[in-house]
């Protein structure tokens, strides 16, 4: 297991669905402790899953319910990881949500509200963990962008700022933080079979599909392998400030 022993702390988890539970589905069977923060998720729903992670991989997980955009409850996300278990290795940025809107028709609260859950969540976990980080002169942050705040889309002007965003945050500290043993990259979905695409058009999807190099949706299976790439040691240790790309051709920067 490439990650036994390790402590990663996934922002923006869940027990239903797409990333938000195959990232710490993929981590824990890595060997890695989990803290998975979560805000929607029924509790007993979530205690369930992370107990069945704990009896198929042998580790410890822990589910934390909280709004990681807010501040107190970031610092009391990453404080739990600290308390139970000493130390962070990981930090996974997951936080995400999407609504469609003209420019012209978007309200201001839902501007800020999506560029809060995304951006603010990132900034807030990474200023909390970084210094956990610093001591132990290792830390490998991993946040989940999208090909939209690459190439753009129609409707998402709110979307797109928030993935550019975060892709310019990564390149930032990783720059600041690479003389301290940590890294930072981002991975930028692409059509990804996840909660996000379950409300697409189906005339959208097809066409979709049909202009792809590799003309297919992704999987969540076929994502994950990316970050337990960026979070081991030593296949991921020269990797930072990096954007993968994974979607199936999509997007070829």
């Amino acid at each position: 297991m490439k990650l036994q022993g390790k402590v990663t702390v996934v922002v923006g988890g869940s027990c239903h669905h797409g990333l938000s539970s195959a990232l710490p589905m993929a981590f824990a069977a890595e060997g890695s402790n989990v803290v998975v923060s979560y805000l929607h998720s029924k509790k007993e729903d979530m205690e369930a899953f992370t107990k069945d992670l704990e009896d198929k991989y042998g580790v410890k997980v822990v589910p934390f319910q909280c709004d990681a955009s807010k501040e107190d409850e970031s610092k009391a996300l990453i404080k739990t990881a600290i308390d139970t278990f000493g130390h962070i290795d990981i930090l996974i940025n997951n936080s995400g949500i999407s609504k469609e809107y003209n420019i012209w028709e978007m309200p201001f609260d839902v501007w800020k509200g999506l560029l809060a859950v995304h951006l603010d969540s990132m900034f807030l976990s990474c200023r909390n963990a970084i210094p956990y980080m610093m001591k132990q002169k290792f830390g490998r942050i991993i946040n989940i962008a999208s090909q939209i705040g690459v190439k753009g889309g129609v409707q998402l002007s709110h979307y797109g700022c928030a993935k550019a965003g975060m892709i310019g945050f990564t390149k930032c500290i990783a720059r600041e933080l690479g003389a301290y043993g940590i890294t930072a990259n981002c991975i930028a979905l692409g059509p990804t079979n996840t909660k996000m695409l379950d409300n697409a058009d189906a005339e959208w999807k097809k066409n979709k599909q049909a202009e792809l190099v590799i003309p297919r949706f992704g999987e969540t299976y076929e994502v994950t392998p990316t970050a337990i790439l960026l979070a081991s040691d030593p296949d991921g240790n020269i990797y930072t400030g990096q954007t993968f790309h994974p979607n199936c051709g999509d997007v070829m920067p």
